[in-house]
């Protein structure tokens, strides 16, 4: 299992900052939609100088109509990032488009397709999708492992059944970790380090507990040694 940090705060300073602070740890660095809307690529250059222990994870969620997606992957590939993710929802047609664009590039990072973000709860979810989060963020797994993705963003009490459903080697992203009970804010469907080590995810995305923490680079620690 893998740390990935969210880099959420308000200021690129105040990113990039937490960034140095944990350069000698070997973990994953997430940036949000509004870190690279505001900083840009820059910002993801800024990001390799400090380490190279870090590995990138841009966290875009693209969606449009397949072509336009393939082309923005295209350009993500390009950045020099390791993962990013499309949303699964945009398609089984969208999917293979962007991983047939992918093929053509040397060394492409890894995709991932988002199931149902964190933030939906099964009321919420239901009047959007009109099934169940368990029953249709397993059917987006399956269209993105058909469609030949890395894995899937989901969350921590999806994992298991995903991976039942596809292959053990489908890869698991869990948003909204709270390593060790921490609040929940708005994220709906969080899960412990223990519940993520229970339901097999492969990498953790923790962000306020780290960053809003008196000691970020303690708390780091502390979780990597959980893992």
């Amino acid at each position: 299992m893998k740390l990935c940090v969210a880099l959420d705060l308000p200021t690129a300073k105040e990113n990039l900052n937490l960034a140095k602070m944990l350069k000698n740890e070997n973990i994953w660095l997430k940036v949000g939609l509004r870190s690279y809307i505001r900083d840009g690529n820059f910002f993801i250059e800024e990001l390799k100088q400090i380490s190279t222990n870090f590995k990138l994870f841009l966290d875009l969620k693209i969606y449009d109509i397949p072509n336009t997606m393939a082309d923005a992957s295209e350009s993500i590939a390009k950045l020099g990032v390791d993962m990013f993710n499309i949303h699964a929802s945009s398609g089984k047609k969208a999917m293979v488009t962007v991983m047939n664009r992918l093929s053509q590039i040397k060394s492409p990072p890894m995709v991932l397709a988002v199931t149902a973000l964190t933030s939906f709860d099964e009321t919420s979810f239901s009047a959007v999708y009109e099934k169940s989060i368990e029953k249709k963020a397993t059917q987006f797994a399956i269209d993105a492992y058909q469609s030949g993705l890395n894995g899937v963003v989901c969350s921590v009490y999806e994992s298991r059944v995903i991976k039942e459903k596809t292959t053990q080697n489908f890869l698991t992203l869990t948003p909204g970790i709270r390593p060790f009970g921490e609040e929940t804010q708005d994220q709906k469907r969080v899960g412990t380090l223990k519940t993520a080590k229970d339901e097999m995810s492969d990498f953790i995305v923790v962000g306020r507990p780290i960053y809003e923490a008196n000691d970020p680079l303690g708390i780091t620690k502390r979780i990597l040694e959980n893992i």
